[in-house]
């Protein structure tokens, strides 16, 4: 498998095969043993979902030292996570929305690991088998709300606050992906995963110590500095090395 999508055409929803703008519907359970259509299905009236429907986002933060450094804060020892609710999910080309006008409100481009099998204890070795890919998402963050409280989950969790997509990539290293972020056109983030200061799979071990992570669980491994206030009209579009660029817009 390579590029994994979500989709619904009227009451069925369904994942596919992205290949060369082609989609191959899948037959089975996506985390499970799939096999997909050899013929490409029609994509008119298709409408694209984020990837997976999962039962907790878990956020990372201060996982690259660089913006530690631009928010004033120490490194953690240990990684610092919270939930963000899985209302806040929105696909590739859908709209943010800024809940209130007078508050600061970022974007942060993030790389999200999607979990392809229930795992509890996992040492940073064997993570890797329970990872069914990766794909782009962005932690959008009402830095008004989340400076006055010491939890960060209701500045971070408002509807269309987590972009997702569009497709999930099952055969990438994580571990050296250049990761981007343009805010209409320029450049505003840029660094590489090899970065951050725990690796996907050990952010995996991590979690999974504290909490049963089920397929399709996705974690939100942290960004890099460069993050700044978006506001309605911008266009902000998440680039990860190979994979397809998340590109979504402010209202």
């Amino acid at each position: 498998m390579a590029a994994i999508g979500r989709f619904q055409r009227g009451e069925e929803i369904f994942h596919a095969k992205v290949v060369d703008g082609e989609l191959f519907k899948l037959k089975g359970d996506v985390f499970g043993s799939p096999s997909f259509e050899k013929k490409p299905m029609p994509a008119r009236g298709l409408k694209l979902l984020t990837p997976v429907a999962p039962s907790k986002v878990i956020a990372v933060g201060l996982n690259y030292a660089d913006h530690a450094r631009e928010s004033g804060l120490d490194l953690p020892k240990e990684p610092l996570f919270w939930f963000k609710a899985p209302t806040s999910l929105i696909p590739d080309g859908a709209k943010i929305e800024i809940p209130f006008a007078t508050h600061r409100v970022d974007f942060e481009a993030e790389l999200a690991i999607v979990i392809g099998r229930r795992v509890r204890n996992v040492t940073p070795a064997a993570a890797a088998r329970y990872i069914f890919g990766y794909t782009a998402a962005q932690d959008i963050s009402d830095r008004t709300i989340q400076n006055a409280e010491s939890q960060w989950a209701r500045a971070k969790s408002f509807d269309t606050f987590t972009p997702l997509g569009p497709y999930i990539e099952t055969k990438i290293d994580p571990h050296d992906l250049s990761i981007q972020l343009f805010q209409n056109g320029q450049l505003r983030q840029n660094s590489n995963t090899s970065q951050l200061i725990f690796n996907c799979f050990s952010l995996v071990s991590f979690i999974s110590t504290n909490m049963t992570l089920l397929p399709g669980d996705v974690i939100l491994t942290g960004t890099p500095s460069g993050v700044g206030p978006i506001q309605s009209g911008d266009r902000l579009e998440v680039r990860i090395q190979s994979l397809a660029p998340l590109v979504n817009m402010v209202k």
